[in-house]
């Protein structure tokens, strides 16, 4: 196998590209282009393509949006980030750069005109909104009879690289978020079973935190920080703040 084509590990793939403004996020390096128009963002995305080369088809997924490119890079036929995709993150920064644009995380401290991001476009305010992902985990006492239904009534099919006996579901078109299955020892009738996950930036997850408890929220769980944070609302509906750190068996 070409070295570029193995795994890396969570911290090895964050390191390798964060300084490009790539983040690690739920097995995928992705970052966001702020860009000023729909016709300017397709240019982006055809120059990714075009850089990607052969390689774009197994490694790069891009969502165009009328104030800003995403583009997500992942070894398609092994679920997982390589150091294909470290690499193809430095050549996609570069061709974005010759553009006189730049890979972010979108935590913008600029206006959104002046960056020219989709958010504060025409208000002035300030982006913070980061590349994030989202997953919906269902708590379940028999997993193996629920999951037919909730693959079933949302059209998915099974994830890539299943990792745990409750081997999650995706959209095979991209549009909704993923759906997991986390194994309950017990009824749980006095809260709720189904809550979100979100995947955020690790150099991100404190601020989220911090305006969510400002908004009315409540810690309800630290104990596994930094891989996740649990918050609830005032009336108890939780919610995961994930990052990938505290995931991996070596640092």
């Amino acid at each position: 196998m070409d070295i570029l084509d193995q795994k890396l590990s969570r911290k090895q793939a964050s390191d390798a590209v964060g300084a490009q403004g790539w983040r690690l996020l739920l097995g995928a390096l992705r970052a966001s282009v702020p860009v000023r128009s729909l016709a300017q963002a397709v240019e982006v995305a055809a120059s990714a393509v075009s850089a990607c080369g052969e390689d774009a088809d197994g490694h790069l997924h891009v969502d165009i949006r009328p104030g800003r490119v995403v583009l997500t890079l992942q070894t398609l036929a092994q679920a997982a980030v390589t150091g294909r995709d470290a690499d193809l993150a430095e050549q996609l920064s570069a061709v974005v750069r010759a553009a006189g644009l730049r890979t972010e995380p979108e935590l913008a401290t600029e206006t959104g005109a002046a960056a020219g991001t989709e958010t504060g476009a025409e208000t002035g305010t300030p982006a913070v909104r980061s590349v994030q992902m989202l997953e919906i985990a269902i708590d379940a006492l028999d997993i193996p009879a629920i999951r037919p239904f909730w693959q079933a009534v949302m059209g998915y099919t099974d994830e890539a690289e299943p990792t745990c006996s409750g081997a999650g579901l995706v959209d095979p078109v991209g549009q909704g978020p993923a759906i997991w299955f986390q194994q309950m020892d017990q009824p749980r009738p006095q809260r709720n079973r189904i809550h979100f996950d979100l995947c955020v930036p690790h150099d991100e997850a404190q601020h989220r935190i911090e305006a969510a408890l400002a908004a009315g929220g409540r810690l309800v769980s630290a104990d596994e920080a930094p891989a996740f944070w649990v918050l609830a609302d005032s009336e108890g509906n939780e919610i995961c703040v994930t990052t990938w750190q505290g995931r991996d068996a070596t640092p």
